[in-house]
């Protein structure tokens, strides 16, 4: 749906303020009385906003209870393997880790960087574009990225670990809920462990964990003060699930539930689920587009992610080449943010469309086609990583990690890849076993 016009209120308000000191400077009075009335005004205005009546059979279509959200499904597997091959399972689990912590790293330093300074940064330095290593160079190179990793650590030259990400952390702390509350967690569990190991949050994300730490209830944290609640937070946090519920997309998409539910509604929860479901069965299919369609099986067929996943996969035909995603994106999305649900989400199926098989364009054409584009790059590698196992992710990719991976979870900042993998073997064997 077209968004309506936006008014002018970061010009205006930025106006005011200045105006507001000049006066202030030329002795007038008055100011801090025109402020305070402008601010009421925007309070009532934001009441009036959050009371507005919603859509009632959009609503109907958009269920936020997981038995509603089953029941408004099309058919699907639900499940791929009848038994689970730990040989193959770790294969294919190293492909989809490896490749995911790759197109993460690639497109963390360029996160929300517009396309064309993403080329002329490229062109700038003498690197190749889409990129096909990481970054030799990148601005700022001293700056940190949450409190942890300078930005020189992500590239080529700096490189000797997986550096910190958010998209990263949730993977391992998705693998430590699980450990610590067991297979049958709930959203109150997820609760405990944010609480426990995250130090900082965004958006969404902050939202809950403020609310929690203010006492409000697991269940109601992502219904007060968030208006990020269809962003792309959720869908970030997908990929552990899968891991431990490969080619099980119907179970991947109900562990995927219990943990959005805590920060999103609507569109944010079926990004988590469609992701993780998508990101399962590509354990057992030979094509990103099977495992997008499958995806596609586990969250409600009338919900506008569903009908926007679906546009993507019809016109991914046309669409060769980044530029072309990003632009069809644009046209369709006109008015949404940058970090929202489903303009992410098509982008991440154009980078596997175009893609195929190929890590390494699937990564690289993803980050080059901007907006939040560590995370789809992260979630686009996870699925064709999973698809063709550690021995389809190019050397080069994973070679600078050194089997290390670090976040900036409270006590637990830093892992070796290899125990990682281990240790979701463990949870994935007891999810077929147990089921």
């Amino acid at each position: 749906m077209a968004y309506p016009k936006e008014p002018r209120i970061h010009e205006l308000a930025g106006k005011i303020i200045e105006y507001g000191r000049l006066a202030h400077e030329y002795g007038g009075r008055g100011v801090a009385d025109a402020w305070n009335d402008v601010e009421e005004k925007m309070k009532e205005t934001l009441e009036r906003l959050q009371g507005l009546p919603i859509d009632a059979e959009l609503k109907e279509r958009e269920p936020d209870d997981l038995p509603s959200i089953r029941a408004q499904r099309t058919e699907g597997p639900r499940r791929l393997w009848g038994s689970f091959d730990k040989a193959v399972y770790k294969e294919k689990l190293e492909g989809a880790m490896l490749a995911r912590f790759a197109g993460c790293t690639l497109g963390a330093p360029v996160e929300f960087w517009d396309v064309s300074d993403m080329e002329k940064w490229a062109a700038y330095i003498g690197d190749a574009f889409p990129p096909q290593h990481y970054w030799s160079k990148i601005k700022n190179p001293n700056d940190l990225r949450y409190g942890k990793s300078t930005f020189y650590e992500y590239t080529l030259e700096g490189l000797f670990q997986v550096p910190v990400d958010d998209d990263i952390t949730y993977t391992i702390l998705g693998l430590l809920i699980a450990e610590e509350h067991g297979l049958n967690f709930t959203t109150e569990d997820v609760g405990k462990s944010w609480l426990k190991y995250l130090p900082v949050a965004c958006t969404a994300e902050e939202a809950a964990l403020n609310n929690l730490k203010a006492g409000i209830p697991a269940m109601q944290a992502a219904d007060v003060n968030n208006p990020f609640c269809q962003w792309i937070g959720a869908d970030i946090r997908s990929d552990p699930w899968a891991y431990m519920a490969p080619a099980y997309p119907a179970k991947a998409a109900e562990y995927a539930y219990r943990d959005a539910y805590l920060s999103h509604r609507r569109n944010g929860i079926y990004g988590e689920m469609f992701f993780s479901a998508a990101q399962s069965a590509a354990f057992a299919v030979d094509h990103p587009d099977q495992a997008l369609r499958i995806g596609l099986t586990e969250i409600p067929k009338e919900c506008s992610l569903y009908k926007d996943v679906e546009w993507a996969l019809a016109v991914s035909g046309e669409i060769h080449d980044y530029k072309e995603a990003r632009a069809a994106v644009d046209e369709r999305f006109k008015g949404m943010s940058g970090v929202h649900t489903n303009n992410n989400a098509c982008l991440t199926v154009f980078g596997l469309m175009i893609g195929g098989t190929d890590v390494s364009k699937v990564i690289s054409e993803t980050v080059a086609m901007g907006l939040d584009n560590d995370c789809t790059a992260a979630t686009a590698g996870s699925i064709v990583g999973a698809i063709v196992g550690k021995s389809g992710v190019p050397e080069h990719w994973v070679e600078p990690f050194h089997d290390t991976v670090t976040t900036y979870m409270t006590n637990a900042e830093k892992f070796q890849i290899s125990d990682l993998v281990d240790r979701f073997t463990l949870l994935a064997g007891k999810t077929h076993h147990e089921s």
